[in-house]
């Protein structure tokens, strides 16, 4: 078996549908399909994904389970792939018609441990916009010793493709039950790839939705990127690894932190105690972070500057007037 292609599912009635036909729409030769329903409470995707099973008995696996988060469900598909390879899809996403096909020549090209593809961010109102999501484009197979900046491109699981024995070799899961499970998982994965392919084409249409993991209005779970990046500097160290990618990890810890985590939770409460601990939890086990400040764009710059000082409620304000753009 070539491909595995992993889906979780979680109370996505609306959208499973769409996400299979996608798959089903690609070149599924020397694939398997599995759909993980990770105990969804909607009595409709567990009957939908047996229904799926009984349609395409030779090409489906449905595995019904407790329910144990994304990251848990991944590792359920991960344990039971046949495949050489793995494709980790999101049940509200959908893949491109030449997604697996294309996948498939460049594994027979290279083998790499990895292929790392780029996607487009589509919404609900039918208009969609390119991404791409790797800091480092080449088809020919590298090393993140040789090109340590891919560490900094998007941390998502689904726009790549991994090589089973990667996992299998270096122990490394994806946490239950957690937020930012995949750059807990992803920057390892890179570290310890043997060869990386990195492509500047759409294979994955991910979904912008309201109710999305991401999008929840809680603010308590967004503590839990300190719980990820700890995690994630105590496994660099362990491993060696620290010192050589510092500079990217210092980048990520204030991008993910400073930025994306800082301005999700001002623009919520800007009296929120959780935007001094991210503060202080950069300023304490990442001392040089002003030295990647030049590295982000001038709106980004600007953000930090404010958020430098504390000035949480112009942030705010700041999103309230001009929104995302």
């Amino acid at each position: 078996m070539l491909f595995s292609l992993v889906i979780p599912v979680y109370n996505v009635a609306n959208y499973l549908q769409k996400c299979v036909d996608s798959v089903l729409n690609n070149d599924l030769a020397d694939c398997e399909i599995l759909l993980i329903d990770d105990g969804s409470t909607d009595g409709i995707c567990p009957q939908m994904c047996d229904a799926f099973a009984e349609q395409y008995p030779t090409l489906v696996q449905v595995i019904h389970q407790e329910n144990k988060g994304l990251g848990g469900a991944r590792n359920t598909g991960l344990d039971a792939a046949k495949g050489d390879y793995i494709l980790f899809i999101d049940s509200d996403d959908c893949l491109t018609e030449d997604c697996i096909a294309s996948l498939k020549a460049i594994v027979a090209e290279h083998q790499p441990d990895i292929v790392s593809f780029s996607f487009a961010k589509t919404y609900e109102n039918g208009n969609f916009e390119n991404f791409a999501a790797n800091t480092v484009e080449s088809a020919v197979p590298f090393t993140l010793a040789q090109n340590p900046q891919m560490l900094l491109s998007l941390p998502s699981t689904w726009c790549r493709l991994w090589r089973k024995e990667l996992f299998l070799r270096t122990g490394i899961r994806f946490p239950d039950r957690v937020w930012y499970e995949d750059i807990r998982t992803t920057t390892k994965l890179f570290a310890k790839a043997k060869s990386i392919c990195s492509v500047n084409a759409c294979y994955y249409l991910y979904l912008q939705r309201q109710g999305s993991i991401m999008n929840s209005a809680s603010l308590e779970r967004n503590s839990e990127i300190i719980d990820a990046f700890e995690d994630i500097v105590t496994w660099f160290q362990n491993e060696g690894l620290y010192d050589t990618y510092a500079p990217q990890l210092t980048h990520l810890a204030v991008e993910h932190l400073l930025l994306v985590a800082s301005v999700r939770v001002a623009r919520q409460d800007h009296k929120h105690p959780l935007l001094k601990e991210f503060a202080t939890f950069v300023r304490n086990n990442f001392p040089q972070y002003r030295d990647v400040f030049p590295q982000f764009s001038k709106k980004h710059r600007l953000l930090l500057f404010l958020i430098e000082g504390g000035h949480y409620h112009m942030v705010k304000t700041l999103f309230a007037i001009v929104g995302n753009h």
